[in-house]
């Protein structure tokens, strides 16, 4: 983990809910971060908002050392952060959290996403390309405008099966349907899941009657990120007890079947 300034290549626009934001790290090496974890974000130079905001890496470039970042634009922070111009400064904290489990040699993998859950799913789905693992990814939206990173997950090889709120389409039924037809007809050992409780319970499903390798990714509000606050926690079963955990610390990647919704 570490303290950086990172310069601000590009803060986009992607559509009415969504931003793209890319950083270039001058001081290390991205290659030390990995799938599925996160940075906190000082999102404004002033003392407003307080804390810091989690974000998880939707792209680790080690050609220019650049990472990228999806997020929504949602609350002060956020809002903030949209305002923020290329070539101005960020200050970043990470990487944070644990990381999803590559196997090598897997036959394929299925993602299930929910809205800017792609953001975390995506930085596994590139590293699925790098090792030469299949991928499937089912997105699901609110709307068609809302689905993201189709055209860039295609170019890498990634299949797509999208889903949205307006036609009826992205309903659990529905996406099980999808789903099953893609574990049937393709060699998918692997699931992985992020960004909704109903798609999160389907995926266990799913996990435990195709018998796959089952991992989600939780989103929770941090407000420390380093385990001292306890604002992101988490219940989990182990045995038959159930304890709670510091998605932080302990997060935020999570064996699916241990997650207590």
């Amino acid at each position: 983990m570490k303290e950086t300034q990172a310069e601000i290549l590009c803060n986009e626009k992607l559509n009415r809910r969504y931003r793209h934001m890319k950083v270039k790290i001058s001081d290390w090496n991205v290659s030390e971060v990995n799938p599925g974890q996160f940075f906190h974000i000082k999102t404004t130079e002033d003392n407003l908002p307080l804390l810091r905001r989690p974000f998880s890496i939707y792209r680790i470039n080690e050609d220019n050392n650049t990472l990228e970042f999806l997020y929504l634009v949602k609350g002060v922070g956020t809002k903030k952060l949209e305002e923020r111009k290329p070539g101005e400064i960020l200050d970043i904290l990470g990487p944070l959290g644990n990381t999803f489990t590559i196997h090598q040699g897997g036959k394929g993998m299925l993602l299930v996403a929910r809205g800017v859950g792609i953001a975390t799913l995506s930085a596994l789905a590139f590293a699925a390309n790098k090792a030469d693992i299949p991928c499937f990814a089912v997105l699901s939206a609110r709307s068609k405008e809302d689905i993201l990173v189709e055209k860039e997950l295609n170019e890498v090889g990634v299949k797509t099966f999208l889903v949205n709120d307006q036609d009826g389409s992205s309903d659990p039924e529905s996406v099980r349907l999808i789903a099953e037809e893609i574990i049937n007809h393709r060699q998918v050992d692997s699931i992985y899941t992020c960004g909704s409780k109903r798609l999160s319970v389907l995926s266990r499903e799913l996990s435990e009657e195709y018998s796959l390798f089952a991992e989600i990714a939780l989103e929770e509000k941090m407000g420390c990120a380093m385990g001292a606050c306890y604002a992101c926690v988490c219940d989990v079963r182990e045995g038959d007890e159930i304890r709670t955990i510091r998605l932080c610390q302990d997060g935020p990647v999570l064996p699916l079947k241990k997650v207590v919704f």
